[in-house]
């Protein structure tokens, strides 16, 4: 039997979700949102909603377990960014440390657009578990930051749920894809590991496309100059 990323995960939340049944997606949603990797929504609500098709789970429930499970986490990750903002500054590692100036922006960046971006990040991989923190080290209204986080969770958790129960009837025809799709993981994962250590190390300057970064720029050899030219 070959092993299998896609396939690992969901044999994890499987077993969580046998044992346990809807707490368990409260459980695992909290922890999505909160930011802990490895399992990610996109894993998690599809085979939630396998198990809507199956009839082991209620639509309604499934949803109310998985968007509670989703604002617990966010506010846990808020409040986390709101009461450790003093030690936020000099967080990091090399050139990735946040500076004042960095948390000064974010203040500004929240202050005029904070309800638009909790909303639209909620709906974009990877960013929606972080965007708590954020918010929270720039105290954005915590009523208007759960009102915001619920109308973007709402319609992504919806809509992935739908995907599992439509994918139920296909999912013999959609392991067979999952090879290409862990090679891909594996790449992107191991590019992005190796160019976050570039970038702390200061060999590359933060941003794309990769650029030469301090430390970089130091080792490239500067001519001698010349013997100055009699006026």
């Amino acid at each position: 039997m070959s092993f299998s990323l896609i396939g690992s995960f969901v044999d994890l939340v499987t077993l969580v979700l046998a044992a346990v049944g809807l707490p368990g997606l409260f459980a695992l949603m909290a922890v999505e949102s909160f930011g802990i990797p490895p399992i990610p929504s996109e894993v998690i609500l599809p085979f939630a909603g396998f198990l809507v098709a199956d009839g082991t789970f209620t639509l309604g429930g499934t949803l109310l377990a998985a968007i509670a499970g989703g604002l617990v986490g966010a506010f846990a990750a808020y409040a986390l960014g709101r009461w450790w903002r003093a030690r936020l500054a000099g967080f990091g590692w090399g050139y990735l440390r946040l500076r004042s100036e960095d948390l000064d922006r974010m203040d500004r960046w929240f202050a005029g657009r904070g309800e638009v971006t909790v909303a639209v990040c909620r709906v974009i991989p990877g960013i929606r578990s972080y965007i708590s923190y954020p918010a929270g080290t720039a105290k954005m209204n915590p009523v208007r930051f759960g009102a915001y986080t619920l109308l973007g969770s709402t319609p992504w958790t919806l809509a992935l749920l739908y995907a599992g129960i439509v994918l139920r009837s296909h999912w013999l025809t959609v392991t067979r894809y999952f090879f290409p799709i862990d090679v891909t993981l594996v790449v992107v994962i191991i590019t992005g590991g190796v160019y976050l250590a570039l970038v702390a190390w200061g060999f590359l300057a933060w941003g794309w496309p990769p650029r030469r970064g301090p430390r970089s720029a130091s080792r490239i050899p500067v001519a001698p100059a010349g013997p100055a030219r009699p006026s």
